[in-house]
């Protein structure tokens, strides 16, 4: 069966049990624990032969004996007993839940659907895709949030396409969501080099790595890098919050799309019995500046994890590039200390996650210096004049493609400027360091083209497009607004 056939099977049913209130995001959930358990069982047998890290009597024969209420409670102890076990176990079945209402629907799922198929022997890229499928569309479903966890494919493909991973690299993701970036790396490495087995191991087993500190969504990513046939026993993922300490550990590439929202905050009980809300400030003696902008600490921690002249591409919201006080030092520092070479300027209606305005940052970190390392800044701008939704005109990797060529990852130091007095509208000009730093507060919130649409009305979007822009305009203000409110320590910020 191809990808797109088997996530039409597994999601047709999913409209079935939403009838008993079971969400997208429940039911990825649910279908990764029970394929868990069916392809732990196929590798018993052979060409496999492997032992089972499922205890017998919690197993797949075990859930297929059962019906009815039988079945229900049998699963119940299932995910119980396995999410109390450490190692992947407890990676894949930590605080799982049972969440079916009805017996026979999980009865339907586990014999009809999951185990007429041999998930084991099935091509890596058609399961693994298959995978993805779902996570995408459990992503579509903006009321979960699920969306915050996903980035748009095309968007990973080229930042991994501009990068060039190789096998020599380590590629980290301290904020890996389902895990597209990895599993980009890992697609691009194996399709461009011819890679002998000591190599292949690498890549499958030692040359990948991620963190994530939701529990739910570090669950789909394990599922999503085991079917891809990555990591082994051992997964390269870690559960909990990156930017808590410096992990030691350094990366030639990291890949990267943060979280986007509000800055930290934690819940404090006082002897009175009131809730008191005191900001999170990251204070590390590797960072630049403390700060409660999770944005800007997660620029901070990048730089740690980079290796000697390894390289970073990260996903970062407006506010990294123009914010003051701490912003700014971490800008200046920045380009200082490391070679701030590319800014890829997004559109609006990529992101799941709504009201976002987005940018990548393209920087190499480089050895202690008295001189900046930045010399040039170069801005390729996909936004002014751009238009994307994600349903009717979504993103595709071919509106990507003149950023990947100008961008020249064969010899980015060879580029050239689409922009001049006689071509204005070129999308693609460098700045230099002293042109930058000059700048109000080192601000990276570069512009240079004419909106289209306010010097001709002739050339005006569809009304559908300028709605879509205003909302998404009012709702990047209403978060920089929270972001001021949490600062002033506004109470009940979220009903504003």
């Amino acid at each position: 069966m191809t990808p797109t056939a088997i996530v039409q099977k597994l999601w047709n049913y999913c409209n079935v049990l939403r009838d008993d209130g079971m969400s997208y995001g429940d039911y990825v959930e649910q279908l990764t624990f029970l394929l868990f358990l069916k392809m732990a069982d196929e590798r018993t047998k052979k060409p496999f032969d492997q032992k089972s890290p499922v205890p017998q009597g919690y197993d797949w024969p075990s859930l297929l004996k059962k019906d009815g209420d039988e079945l229900f409670d049998h699963y119940r102890h299932i995910l119980e007993k396995l999410g109390q076990e450490k190692g992947l176990l407890g990676l894949i079945f930590g605080r799982a839940q049972n969440k079916f209402q009805d017996p026979a629907k999980l009865r339907r799922l586990i014999v009809d659907l999951i185990n007429k198929e041999n998930w084991s022997v099935m091509n890596a890229d058609v399961k693994g895709d298959a995978y993805e499928g779902l996570l995408e569309k459990n992503a579509q479903d903006t009321k979960s949030g699920a969306g915050q966890y996903f980035t748009p494919r095309p968007l990973i493909q080229a930042m991994v396409d501009v990068t060039a991973p190789g096998p020599e690299d380590t590629v980290c993701d301290p904020a890996c969501g389902t895990g597209g970036f990895l599993l980009a790396a890992h697609d691009y490495i194996s399709k461009h080099h011819r890679l002998d087995r000591d190599q292949k191991k690498n890549l499958n087993e030692k040359a990948l790595r991620g963190w994530e500190l939701v529990h739910a969504t570090a669950r789909l990513c394990a599922m999503n890098l085991m079917l891809h046939g990555i990591g082994g026993d051992r997964l390269p993922l870690t559960v909990g919050d990156s930017l808590a300490a410096d992990p030691g550990e350094r990366f030639s590439l990291v890949l990267t799309n943060p979280p986007f929202g509000k800055k930290s905050f934690t819940t404090i009980i006082g002897e009175d019995g009131k809730a008191y809300t005191e900001k999170e400030t990251i204070e590390r003696e590797d960072f630049w500046a403390t700060t409660s902008n999770k944005q800007l600490n997660f620029v901070q921690h990048i730089k740690t994890l980079l290796k000697q002249h390894g390289r970073a591409a990260l996903v970062v919201p407006d506010n990294v590039l123009f914010e003051g006080g701490a912003g700014e030092t971490i800008r200046r520092k920045l380009l200082h200390d490391c070679d701030v070479h590319t800014l890829l300027r997004l559109p609006t209606g990529l992101f799941y996650a709504q009201g976002v305005k987005a940018n990548v940052l393209f920087f190499d970190k480089k050895p202690a210096s008295e001189t900046p390392w930045t010399k040039k800044l170069w801005i390729y701008d996909l936004r002014t004049n751009m238009h994307f939704t994600l349903k009717t005109n979504s993103l595709q990797r071919k509106d990507l493609d003149e950023f990947v060529t100008l961008y020249n990852p064969a010899n980015r130091h060879e580029r050239t400027s689409t922009w001049s007095g006689e071509n204005p509208a070129g999308r693609w000009r460098a700045y230099t360091y002293e042109e930058i730093v000059s700048r109000d507060k080192a601000s990276l919130d570069i512009f240079w083209l004419k909106d289209e649409s306010l010097e001709n009305s002739d050339n005006l979007p569809e009304p559908g497009v300028i709605c879509r822009d205003i909302i998404a305009d009012l709702e990047s203000a209403l978060e920089q607004l929270r972001l001021i409110a949490e600062d002033v320590r506004v109470e009940d910020f979220d009903e504003i």
